[in-house]
């Protein structure tokens, strides 16, 4: 189930008071300044946080888990690996295995593992499916299990969706779509440095 851009617009609006549609205006002679009340900084950052409520809308379902809370970052020019980060609650009573991932936007789709170690961060690959228990949540994020894109095909920039399947044991393929926030984004729906 996907969430409609009128409630994501709507939830960004209760994060930042009364922006709403209607106080931006169509053209920039519409009004004396380009959203009454909001200038400058105070603007960029409050429709920033607008766009970037898109990227909490996505929820997708495949029997009964719940795949929620995707995003990834935008690349720097030239890189050729990306990570990608969700959650899948299993509401069922049997666990179920992520087998498997894989997305046009890379050569390469994997699961990942980081681990510190004696101050040493280290990633692989995990060598075995990923299990969700009944009644468990799986966090892949920042710093642990997440999904690794290599040879991207193309440069992901803020506001993009990454298409990508993931297929599980016993529920089968979900497609699902990575929102992309920008190079500094550090959750979905989050903005980084951002003080209300």
């Amino acid at each position: 189930m996907k969430r409609s851009f009128a409630a994501a617009l709507a939830a960004a609006s209760a994060l930042v008071g009364a922006l709403t549609l209607a106080s931006i205006p169509n053209a920039a002679h519409a009004a004396a300044t380009s959203a009454p009340g909001l200038r400058g900084p105070a603007l960029a950052g409050h429709l920033r946080l607008a766009a970037m409520a898109g990227m909490e809308a996505a929820e997708f379902t495949l029997g009964a888990l719940r795949i929620k809370g995707l995003w990834m970052r935008a690349t720097p020019k030239g890189a050729t690996v990306a990570g990608g980060y969700l959650s899948i609650t299993n509401t069922g009573t049997e666990p179920d295995r992520l087998v498997d991932v894989a997305s046009d936007v890379a050569g390469s789709v994997e699961v990942h593992e980081m681990n510190m170690s004696g101050g040493v961060m280290t990633m692989r690959p995990v060598p075995a499916p990923l299990e969700v228990k009944p009644g468990a949540t799986l966090e892949l994020k920042p710093g642990g299990y997440h999904v690794m894109f290599t040879k991207l095909k193309q440069g992901l920039s803020e506001g993009d969706k990454v298409k990508a399947t993931l297929v599980f044991e016993k529920a089968g393929k979900v497609e699902i779509e990575f929102p992309v926030g920008g190079l500094t984004a550090t959750g979905a729906g989050q903005m980084p440095d951002h003080k209300m």
